[in-house]
This record gives C-alpha cells, sequence and structure tokens, in this order.
C-alpha cells in the first residue's frame, strides 16, 4: 500500500468517491442512478446531466492537441465525464496533482519550470489518461501554447475550485521541508488560474493545512484562517439544516470559487470528525463534487487520517498505481 500522506490521500479519496456522481445537478436522478453514496463506483452513461455535448474544444493545431482519443465523445448527449475511469479511480486534475507530487517530494523542492514540462508532456501525448472531460484551465492554457505563448505565460482567469486540485499534493511534498509552501502553491496554481479568488482560496487551504499539521482543531483551524469565507455566525445557522439545504439554497453546489470553497469548507466542518461521512456527504450533494473534494478529503484526512475501508478500494492507494 502506498505511504502517501493524509492530507493527498484524503483528497484523492474524496475525487474518486464522487467520480460517478460529478457535475449532477438533479438530485433526484442522482439518486436513482447511484442510491446513496457509501463507497466507490464506477460511473455509468448516460449522465442524466451531462452538458458536454455542447461543449466544444478545437485546437488550433499540434500544440494544443489535448482530447486525443477523447474528441470523438466530446458534443454528444448523455456522455458521462468520467466514463472509461473505474470505481475507485481519480479524474484528470487529480492524476495531474499526484504527479505534481512524485516530481516534487524526492527533490525536495518545487520548480515551475520542470513541472510545466511534465505538464506539457502529460496532456499532448496520446494515452496517458482515460478520463473524457478537460477542463477549461486546461483548454485555454492550451490554446494559448498553441498561438506561441510561452508556458508562464499561458494561464487564464478561472474561477473554477478546480484550481485547487493540487494544493494537497504539494502541500504534502512541501511541509516537512522547511519551503514557504504558501508561496510556492501560489506559483503553481497561478500556472493555470490567474483568478484572485481561487488564489486567495489556494492561500487559506494551506494555512488551515498548516494549522491542522501543528495541532489545531479542524473546526477551529477553518474558522480561524478562512474568515473571507466562512464564520462562526454561518455554520450556528447551517447546522439546524441538512448538507442539500445549505448546499443548494445558501450555497450553490456548482463550482465557481464564491461559493465552490466555502461549501467545502462547510461540509469539512460539519463533518470535522468523520472522514467518511464528509466526503459522502460532499459526492451526494452533487455539482461539482470531485473538486470540493480537493478541499473536503485533504482537511479530513488531515485531521482524521484516512481510514483502511477508503484505502482499500483507492487505485492511488497501491503502489505503482501511476502506469506512465
Amino acid at each position: 500500500m502506498s505511504d502517501l500522506p493524509d492530507s493527498l490521500l484524503g483528497a484523492l479519496a474524496a475525487d474518486a468517491v464522487a467520480m460517478p456522481v460529478h457535475w449532477y445537478y438533479d438530485r433526484a436522478a442522482l439518486a436513482r442512478d447511484y442510491g446513496q453514496i457509501t463507497g466507490y463506483l464506477a460511473p455509468r452513461n448516460p449522465h442524466a446531466d451531462s452538458i458536454l455535448w455542447r461543449s466544444r474544444y478545437e485546437p488550433l493545431n499540434e500544440r494544443g492537441e489535448i482530447l486525443h482519443e477523447q474528441a470523438q465523445y466530446w458534443g454528444r448527449r448523455g456522455v458521462h465525464y468520467h466514463q472509461f475511469l473505474a470505481a475507485g479511480e481519480n479524474t484528470l486534475n487529480f492524476l495531474l496533482a499526484r504527479r505534481l507530487h512524485e516530481q516534487v517530494t524526492p527533490a525536495g523542492r518545487y520548480d515551475a519550470d520542470a513541472w510545466l514540462e511534465e505538464y506539457l508532456a502529460f496532456m499532448l501525448t496520446p494515452g496517458m489518461h482515460r478520463d473524457t472531460y478537460v477542463e477549461e484551465c486546461h483548454r485555454g492554457f492550451f490554446t494559448n501554447y498553441a498561438r506561441g505563448k510561452k508556458p508562464r505565460a499561458c494561464a487564464v482567469a478561472d474561477v473554477h475550485i478546480g484550481g485547487l486540485a493540487p494544493v494537497p499534493a504539494l502541500f504534502a511534498a512541501l511541509a516537512g521541508t522547511g519551503a514557504d509552501v504558501a508561496a510556492t502553491v501560489q506559483e503553481h496554481v497561478a500556472l493555470t488560474h490567474r483568478d484572485p479568488g481561487v488564489l486567495r482560496a489556494a492561500a487559506s487551504l494551506v494555512e488551515i493545512l498548516l494549522a491542522v499539521r501543528g495541532g489545531a482543531p479542524l473546526r477551529e483551524a477553518i474558522l480561524a484562517h478562512a474568515p473571507d469565507w466562512i464564520s462562526r455566525a454561518k455554520v450556528a445557522a447551517w447546522e439546524r439544516e441538512p448538507d442539500d439545504v445549505v448546499i443548494g439554497r445558501r450555497l450553490s453546489p456548482a463550482c465557481y470559487i464564491p461559493d465552490a470553497f466555502p461549501a467545502a469548507l462547510w461540509l469539512a466542518w460539519r463533518h470535522a470528525d468523520n472522514f467518511g461521512a464528509g466526503i459522502c456527504a460532499n459526492a451526494q450533494v452533487g455539482g461539482d463534487s470531485c473538486h470540493r473534494g480537493a478541499v473536503v478529503g485533504a482537511l479530513l484526512g488531515a485531521a482524521n487520517g484516512v481510514p483502511e475501508k477508503w484505502r482499500a478500494g483507492l487505485a492511488a492507494a497501491n503502489v505503482g498505481a501511476l502506469s506512465k
């Protein structure tokens, strides 16, 4: 079994649990198709809420060719975003996060240019992954790259919580090295997400993880280090309501950082002592559950550890899980 740190392992587990129900907004359809989420499940077609049929990406030239064999499924109705993944496998952003962790850990330091070289090779080489969906940040990046921009200048102003997917990986690789983790995370996230809100959320997530690593209780760490995102008054009101009301009526389940990050913090706060309950609740409320999972899983994993049940079925928890 892998010796991945619990913060990273937790994020990977939360993504894998959410993967089959990712971007379900019709909760009745989610319940009909998958029932009560209690473990890792395989995705099934058709995806009741898929809007991949109206997504478009046309590479300008070979420097922008990132869909490869998956391009044929774009523009079709009902296609599941992660249709070829097996139960317990991770979506694209988390595969990239794992590669980042594996690059940085042996070196004990982060090198943005080395990462960009890895990123370019991974995305431009056919067969490196089996995920059908490729987020807007990657499409924007490679459109700019295809136009001749240098890799460090290809980021777009992406406001989605998917920008936080690499944060637990980089934190896990650097937290014990004496590196300035906060500054490094900002540098890395800005390579694809030049959005002030995403960068502020990344900074808050690092502060919370550092506090928990230092022994702070998770709930207090969240309230102390994310005051712009969540407050004692809000959690006092929200804890009287079920998760699907808080994330649905009070906060949107969608991917945009102003609601998505507080929603993830709320789930981590409510389920602070129960890793499994938290990552399953995150999946059950739908929306951008995979990318919220970067926050929910990392915080709950850091605070509680990742129980054996969630390690056992997780592809990334097995030695040699990266095939490329």
